[in-house]
């Protein structure tokens, strides 16, 4: 059958869709192979700011140049966004848009059996109809009929309707992600002025709670411990699912569903990705109290939210469209912390110079980051993205690259503080624990890489395998050459 690479750039969700993908062309048997022998590269992209665009073009021509035989296939955010950008790399034999990525396993497989040759740069691409059939087998799929191409030149399957865009996902097994993502919700339709995904992935779908509640049954069968809950807009998870059942729409909740997951399925821990503050209602907030600090037994629920931030200056989040102001983040965070305790590890998303930010919105941004109780940090600098508000924006009221830097500067070491201090306050704690996939240079010092449950990186003493649900007692944070600091620890006694 050949054998195969993914390559991913971008969010959680993103990666999930990677994962699918490779998963599917396993159970369909293809190896899983080094970009620099494999027969097709899987390359599924970011586009939420132009530095994510460049490294995937960085990425395609380094393949290219690497492994000339291989034929690359673009998917993902960039891939619906710019297509025309990717065919004319060249070996790109084709380009599946976030609206055909449930075809991707299909189009890689009828690839790794084709003898037509690698495309050249900047062919002429065919784009695929519309009405393109959903994914059904291998076997089913045609590069001349389904994918519209003639030899020599590379395919592309996108259009705006999103109707193959949830991926077939085979199932999740704890293999070379201990922790994998199931991916429950898709699409977002915020409209936040900076943002390109919804023309990227379309409004927010998701995926059915007997779908997902299998997925979690089989992994825990298959000797699953931890899982992640994932989407694109996660919180918004059933609602479009309610529309269709509006008598039972009570069913069609992010809580609704998670307290099935628990009631339902003997998963030891289910981890929660980003979700927007104002979708962390009452009912949300009361699972981290229930299953986040339970009196007597280790927490099915993970310790750990994420709440995307942008910015602490009332005045830009209006800019920006988003669906808060600073007080409501504030009382967010409050209540998580008094629901889940002082040892629940908080993270943001923070960007920097937005159109207009002027310096004194910016302090407000730091000096509310600095009031929070935040573990960490995942900062940006503002990027135009054609086709979004914040390009026209930008184009009025653009913050100097040199101003961004220096902002982008602060963040950083802001950032550093906060982690080392959230760090610092674990050292003699006792902590649920597991074991992950060890780096070689770790493995060699008799360690043994783990994520506690509130998402803190550990060293553990010893050796032990992956996937082990473990409790260790914290010993000591060690500076690391990033400003902030990692943990050690060791067994604890039981």
């Amino acid at each position: 059958m050949g054998g195969f690479h993914v390559k991913n750039f971008g969010c959680r969700a993103a990666r999930a869709d990677g994962e699918a993908v490779g998963d599917r062309l396993r159970c369909e048997g293809m190896s899983e192979e080094a970009p620099s022998a494999a027969d097709v590269v899987v390359v599924n992209t970011c586009s939420v700011t132009a530095e994510a665009d460049r490294e995937a073009r960085a990425y395609i021509r380094r393949t290219h140049r690497l492994n000339p035989a291989a034929k690359i296939v673009v998917t993902g955010c960039y891939a619906q966004r710019a297509p025309a950008e990717l065919t004319a790399l060249a070996g790109v034999a084709a380009v599946v848009g976030n609206s055909h990525k449930g075809l991707a396993p299909g189009v890689v497989l009828r690839l790794a059996a084709s003898s037509e040759p690698t495309p050249p740069a900047a062919s002429q691409s065919a784009i695929a109809p519309a009405e393109a059939p959903s994914f059904q087998s291998p076997a089913f799929l045609s590069l001349a009929s389904v994918l519209n191409a003639s030899p020599g030149k590379a395919a592309v399957l996108v259009d705006d309707r999103f109707a193959h865009s949830f991926l077939e996902e085979a199932q999740l097994t704890p293999g070379a992600q201990t922790r994998p993502n199931l991916k429950i919700q898709e699409g977002c339709g915020n409209r936040c002025t900076f943002c390109v995904i919804p023309q990227t992935r379309g409004s927010s779908r998701s995926l059915a709670a007997e779908t997902a509640l299998r997925q979690v049954e089989g992994f825990v069968a298959a000797g699953g411990h931890e899982l992640v809950l994932s989407g694109i807009n996660l919180g918004r998870w059933g609602r479009d699912l309610a529309k269709t059942a509006p008598q039972a729409s009570n069913r069609f909740s992010l809580a609704s569903l998670v307290r099935q997951i628990f009631a339902e399925t003997g998963l030891a821990r289910l981890r929660l990705s980003s979700i927007e503050p104002m979708d962390w209602d009452a009912e949300m907030i009361a699972l981290m109290a229930e299953f986040a600090r339970p009196a007597s037994s280790p927490a099915r629920l993970a310790r750990h939210a994420h709440l995307p931030l942008q910015s602490g200056s009332d005045g830009v989040l209006r800019r920006m469209h988003r669906r808060y102001r600073p007080w409501h983040y504030v009382e967010k965070v409050e209540a998580l912390v008094r629901a889940a305790g002082p040892e629940l590890t908080l993270g943001a998303d923070v960007m920097a110079g937005f159109p207009g930010e002027t310096d004194a919105e910016f302090e407000e941004t730091l000096a509310l980051i600095r009031a929070l109780p935040l573990g960490y940090l995942h900062l940006f600098p503002f990027s135009p993205r054609p086709g979004t508000p914040g390009w026209a924006l930008h184009r009025e009221h653009p913050v100097p690259t040199v101003v961004v830097e220096a902002r982008m500067a602060a963040l950083r070491t802001l950032a550093a503080e906060k982690s080392s201090a959230h760090r610092n306050k674990a050292v003699g704690a006792q902590l649920e624990a597991i074991t992950m996939h060890t780096p070689a240079e770790l493995a060699a010092r008799g360690r043994t890489a783990a994520l506690t449950e509130n998402f803190l990186p550990v060293e553990l003493r010893g050796s032990l395998p992956a996937n082990q649900l473990v409790r260790v007692h914290v010993t000591a944070a060690v500076p690391n050459p990033e400003g902030g600091c990692d943990l050690e620890s060791e067994l604890a006694a039981t």
